[in-house]
Order: C-alpha cells, then structure tokens, then sequence
C-alpha cells in the first residue's frame, strides 16, 4: 500500500498528467484533490492527446478507481460532456466517483469571474474565466452548491433559488449584465440526476477504505506550488491549495496518510497570464521554445510565457511541499541549444539571496550557465543514452534542489520516458 502526492512545482502546466498516466499502471486509485475545470491535463496515447480538465488522469485504464475529491469544484455541464465525448473515444474507462461534498461551479460563477476580469482592466488577473474563484468564495463564504445538493431536488432548488436572487442583483446592479433565469438552471442540472446516481458517494469513507485495504493512491493536483491561494505570487494565483499540504483536505484524509511527494518538474519555466516572470525570456528564443514545446494552454489555448529553470522557485516548492522525488519533464524542448541556463539565486535590491520571495517585482536573476546538447534524445531508454550535457543539467538539478529526479519526459508520448 501507498498514498503518492503529486504537485506541480512551479506555475502549473508542468506535465502531471504524463506523470501521473504513467504512474498509474502500478497503482489502484487516482483522485483529483482540488482545483476544476481550470485545470488541462494532457495525456498522449499512440499518437492522440487526451486533455483532462475535470476528470482524474487514471481514466484511460479501465481497472482504476478514480475520484473527484471533496477539494473540487465541478463545472457539471462540463464534467458530463467531457466523461462522454472519452467515452465515445475509448471503450472502457476507468470507475468515476465524485465526493457529494464537491462544490459546483455555477453559471452565475462564470459569468460574475467574466464581467469581474474585464471590470478590473489593466489590472486584471489572467484567470481562465471557468468561475473557479467565485466558486471557491461563495464556499468561504457558506453559500455554495454542493453535488450532494443535486440528489436533493427540493433542497437544491431552495439553495439555488435564495443564491441566484442575491446573484442577479450583483449580475445587474453591480456589472450592468443580465439576470440568470432560475427555471434553466434549475431544469439544466436536475436533468444530470441519472448521471450522478451511480457516481455520487462519500469519498471519504470510500477512499478510508481503500487505504485500509492496502491500494495503491496517487493524489493528483492541478495548478502549481507557485499559484498556491496562500505561498503563491499573490494576488496572480488560484483559489485553492495545490501544494501537497491541500492534498490532505481535498481528499479528506490524514498528513499521516502520504507515504511521498513526488514533485513535477518541468525542465525549463512557463507561466499562464499575468504576474512577475524573473527568469522570463522575452526573445526570440522564448519563443522558439514555446512553439517546440507546444506551450499553449491546454484549457484556454493561450500561449504560455517561457523563461529559463527557476532553480530558487523549484528548493521553494521542495521545502513547502516536502518532496522525495522529482519528475522532470520536456527536457527534450531545450535539446538544440548551445548554452541553457538555471537561475540560481535573486539580486533584491541590490543584495543576493538565495531565498524564494512571492514578492517578485523587483527581483533580478542571478544565473548559472551549462553546455547545451544536440540531438533527438526521445528514443533514449536509459540514462547512460543521454548526452553528457544532458545528464549534467539533470545533475545539477540534483544538485541545487537536493532530490533525486527518478523520471525524465524525453518527448511527449506515455512510453518517451527514462526511469532511473
């Protein structure tokens, strides 16, 4: 038996669902802990991608238990289409159950996170405009909807009713928008009733279960470390808890539950949006590493912000999550360089520091620079295959982070993978 946490430890987009889709061929459960729909995990297999953006990773294995966990909030119009265009495309799939503590994204949340982002104007957030944050406010706030609500039809219509009222008077009063109408949105998700029946339950005792049976869990986050709601680059983050630490709340289980964190890393840095980027490259080989490494939102198409490994940011991730094991992916993107670069620590108003800081707008990146490789490295099997430059920056991440890199992504099918 083990419980394997799964973070990102950077801006998210890092590759955990290659990771955890590889992983999951020796484990029994795979449960999504926190975020939604914001969330595009991608999966390539014999040549077709996959993206996930509310359904756990493991669902292309047929014999998986996989959870949408308590810390979730659904967007059920589109966890429905998505569960059945996968089913369309592959025959069997993996047992979904959702926690009937989850939180729905409502219509008014979309449409409120949409007029709230363009009232802001130049300093808006970047948010993917899925509703995930006024979901997760109205859930601090205790006037959330819950999936559980849902196999309550008085229930749900009582809550949806008192909420919408409130919501269509900030709707109309406060962003000048059109009111919602109650009897869609009430007919709209009792009709998903038949969907849920045999997928609702209580995670907690299910997943306690599990445990006490001797599966193997892998725990899967979205996002990243650095888009934490509370140790991220705040106010340019998400609602909710990637780090390891929200794993436990998300899936209602106990910090003595994880055996390991795994961190995912990506061999170089993205970002989504706004925010401070220290070690952003704005050239053109930013972009020549944002078209090889395909980076452009899985969820919202956009294209990502590139820069160097941050190697402050990454000891930052390995302290707040406590990570045993890195998995590094795309190291292939930076084949073909004659230099690559790692930041190593931060000039801050003129002094050096090699202490992460959220405090970033005045941050300058202090660099070390190693010998770049050549080639098609995607065919190697082993480490030993990889050019010595390669293995010396895989090194060196060793090195500065003080964890051991057990997976290295050489291209982006679920077999173009080293284990050490």
């Amino acid at each position: 038996m083990s419980v394997t946490a799964i973070v990102g430890m950077q801006w998210g987009d890092e590759g955990k669902g290659k990771v955890v889709d590889f992983l999951v061929k020796d484990a029994d459960v795979v449960l999504r802990y926190q975020g939604g729909s914001n969330a595009g995990h991608t999966v390539v297999l014999n040549g077709k991608k996959y993206i996930f953006h509310l359904l756990p990773s493991g669902m292309l294995y047929a014999d998986k238990v996989c959870i949408i966990g308590d810390g979730v909030v659904v967007d059920l119009p589109l966890l429905v289409e998505e569960y059945s265009a996968l089913k369309k495309e592959v025959k069997d799939v993996g047992d979904l159950k959702i926690s009937e503590l989850a939180h729905l994204v409502m219509p008014y949340h979309k449409l409120i996170d949409e007029l709230e982002e363009g009232r802001r104007g130049s300093q808006k957030i970047g948010t993917t405009k899925r509703g995930i944050g006024p979901a997760y406010a109205d859930k601090a706030e205790r006037t959330g909807i819950r999936i559980g609500d849902i196999l309550r039809p008085a229930l749900f219509e009582e809550k949806l009713r008192r909420v919408l009222d409130r919501k269509n008077e900030i709707i109309a009063k406060i962003y000048g928008g059109t009111p919602l109408n109650f009897k869609e949105i009430r007919d709209l998700y009792l009709g998903y009733t038949d969907f849920l029946k045999d997928k609702v339950c209580n995670t907690v005792y299910l997943l306690r279960s599990l445990i006490d049976e001797g599966k193997s869990i892998l725990l899967e986050g979205a996002q990243g470390t650095l888009l934490d709601i509370t140790y991220g680059t705040y106010p340019y983050v998400t609602s909710s808890h990637p780090i390891s630490g929200g794993a436990c709340i998300g899936a209602g289980i106990s910090p003595k539950d994880i055996d390991e964190v795994i961190g995912v890393l990506k061999a170089y840095t993205t970002r989504v949006g706004m925010g401070p980027f220290p070690t952003e490259m704005e050239d053109p080989l930013g972009s020549l590493i944002r078209e090889k490494g395909g980076e452009f939102g899985a969820t919202t198409g956009r294209p990502r912000r590139c820069g160097w490994l941050d190697g402050v940011m990454m000891r930052y991730s390995v302290k707040i999550n406590g990570i045993d094991r890195i998995a590094l992916t795309k190291l292939d993107v930076l084949s073909g360089l004659e230099k690559v670069k790692v930041c190593v620590a931060y000039k801050v108003g003129g002094k050096l520091t090699e202490e992460f800081t959220p405090f970033l707008d005045d941050v300058s990146p202090v660099y070390e620079e190693l010998d770049g490789w050549s080639g098609d490295i995607s065919k190697a099997k082993s480490f030993d295959e990889l050019p010595s430059e390669a293995k010396r920056y895989i090194e060196f991440i060793e090195e500065i982070s003080g964890c051991k890199v057990f997976f290295i992504g050489v291209g982006p099918g679920r077999e173009e993978v080293i284990l050490r």
